[in-house]
């Protein structure tokens, strides 16, 4: 179990659990495994954050979900979280839209201002979308969209982004 890779407390307990072993003797192993270090979630958490916030681009809040399912407590979540700070997490959420753009901007556009307007649309829908999903915070999620395509060269045709979030359906529902 180990072996693979670190694990909590919380998840060691569930796997000795599941293969029968009583409750003195999980607690036995999981008190001796802290004492000599093998089991430390503080550390476990603030690996997570470093890990999962550079590799896939995760904010605060989908790290701290995460975190939570793996049975971190919240003294040691908001310690690793503190690691992450806000100018980190608008970078990394800039570095996420840019990427995408660049590939959405090699498609080809075809049609009329109207079939243009309903492509910047839904590549709009699909960058905060794909913001939500990661755990960006609605605000950061538009904000971030907005100034990227802005940057992007052609900010004369593009859809008028403030109009584009009032007439926008509930947030939420880009996460799904």
């Amino acid at each position: 179990m180990l072996a693979v890779r670190p694990r909590t407390r919380s998840e060691l307990d569930t796997a000795l659990r599941r293969r029968g072993y009583d409750d003195d003797v999980i607690s036995e192993i999981l008190d001796r495994y802290s004492d000599v270090g093998i089991i430390d979630d503080e550390a476990f958490a603030r690996a997570w954050v470093t890990s999962r916030h550079h590799s896939k681009g995760l904010a605060k809040r989908a790290l701290a979900g995460e975190l939570r399912r793996k049975g971190v407590s919240d003294d040691d979540l908001g310690a690793a979280l503190d690691e992450v700070d806000d100018d980190s997490e608008v970078e990394t959420a800039r570095t996420l839209v840019d990427r995408r753009l660049r590939v959405e901007r090699r498609r080809p556009r075809e049609g009329d201002a109207e079939a243009a307007r309903k492509a910047e649309a839904a590549l709009i829908r699909k960058l905060v979308g794909m913001l939500a999903r990661k755990g960006y915070s609605s605000g950061l999620a538009y904000r971030v969209v907005k100034e990227a395509m802005a940057d992007s060269g052609d900010a004369d045709g593009l859809l008028d982004l403030d109009s584009y979030v009032e007439e926008s359906d509930d947030f939420d529902q880009l996460r799904s």
